[in-house]
């Protein structure tokens, strides 16, 4: 017997949900035909046969987190030569160690009486989430009575699917390894022409920051202790949606024109709403632009997330009563803020960067 496994669909993906099987048990497929929909951390991505054959087992359900490397489909073997697709022999399933509701390995190192976890698992309490006041800091009945009773208020508990999941294990991740540092400014854009572009303005002028201060267009190993400086500039543009953030990639933006770049933003914006965009335009981004200006907020304390090694974010323009050749005048001004990541940029880096942000977009045209 063969089993598919999970491929990587995406850059750093561990894991995708199971939206629905294309086939059945028994069913006779061709290689690359759609076995399943899976959903990612950014996308629903069919994910196709890597061989014709047969199949004898398929592997979870419906709302089912499958591990990349887990198997999906047993194939019957046969001689259908496969196209590619990661393949490998078929394992045991690892037995899962079911745990009682309310006490899940993170509660263990809590102190509690035996009859107080009982009482947790009754109420379906999470320990390690109950704030201790009895002696020595243990938790008492009341003390769970009590988390039990504000649970109840405010609702049950809904666990994170597909991008929100993912968007919480990368900002853990991010902010565990990162050393965040900022630098803020604001753009006088009041010379620009009527209806200009925002995002294609910001993307140019983060292309001028990049080629301005080179080390912030990088890759970092905190493994490896290795900085990769990168020539090309693949710019992740962070798109807002119901279901969480996703960042598609814009290729090699330095070297594309205005109407090149909008087109390109509106494709990946289309893909985007419909939930369809590609894994590979998902990957490879060297560094990050949030236009959260456009929903709200002027500042912001945006998160890095490796290998990258800086974010740019633009905030709302707005109208501002700034000195200008020794006189006060009322000018459009767009805020922006830049995190980097310390560890291998320094802040004159960071802030020669945002100067020639800065100088860019303050340009008429």
């Amino acid at each position: 017997m063969r089993a598919f496994l999970l491929p990587d669909l995406g850059e750093g993906l561990e894991e995708a949900e199971i939206v629905g099987w294309h086939v059945t048990e028994g069913d006779h497929v061709v290689a690359d035909q759609p076995l399943v929909s899976v959903e990612t951390d950014k996308a629903v991505v069919e994910v196709p046969s890597p061989a014709s054959g047969r199949i004898l087992r398929l592997f979870g359900v419906k709302g089912d987190i499958v591990k990349v490397g887990a198997p999906l489909v047993e194939f019957a073997e046969g001689k259908e030569q496969d196209s590619g697709t990661v393949v490998g022999e078929l394992a045991a399933p690892e037995a899962k160690r079911a745990e009682p509701p309310g006490a899940p390995g993170r509660s263990q190192g809590v102190q509690a009486l035996p009859a107080v976890r009982a009482l947790a698992r009754k109420l379906d309490v999470d320990l390690s989430l109950v704030p201790a006041t009895g002696p020595g800091g243990s938790i008492t009945r009341a003390d769970v009575e009590r988390a039990a009773a504000a649970v109840a208020d405010v609702g049950p508990a809904e666990p994170l699917r597909g991008m929100r999941r993912a968007m919480a294990q990368r900002m853990a991740a991010a902010h565990a390894s990162v050393v965040p540092a900022g630098v803020t400014d604001e753009a006088d854009i009041d010379d620009w022409a009527k209806g200009e572009d925002v995002t294609t303005r910001l993307i140019r002028a983060l292309a001028a920051g990049c080629k301005a201060e080179p080390a912030l267009n990088a890759w970092y190993s905190a493994e490896a202790e290795e900085r990769r400086l990168i020539e090309r500039i693949d710019v992740g543009v962070a798109v807002d949606t119901e279901g969480g953030l996703i960042v598609p990639v814009m290729r090699n933006v330095g070297a594309r024109d205005p109407s090149d770049l909008r087109a390109g933003l509106d494709r990946l914006r289309a893909d985007v709403a419909k939930r369809a965009i590609p894994p590979e335009e998902l990957r490879g981004a060297t560094i990050t632009l949030s236009n959260f200006g456009m929903i709200g907020g002027r500042f912001a304390y945006l998160v890095v997330v490796p290998p990258q090694v800086a974010i740019l974010g633009a905030g709302r323009v707005d109208q501002r009563v700034v000195a200008r050749l020794g006189q006060a005048a009322v000018r459009r001004v767009l805020p922006l803020s830049l995190t980097f990541d310390h560890r291998v940029v320094t802040g004159g880096e960071g802030a020669r960067f945002l100067a020639a942000v800065k100088a860019d977009l303050e340009r008429a045209a």
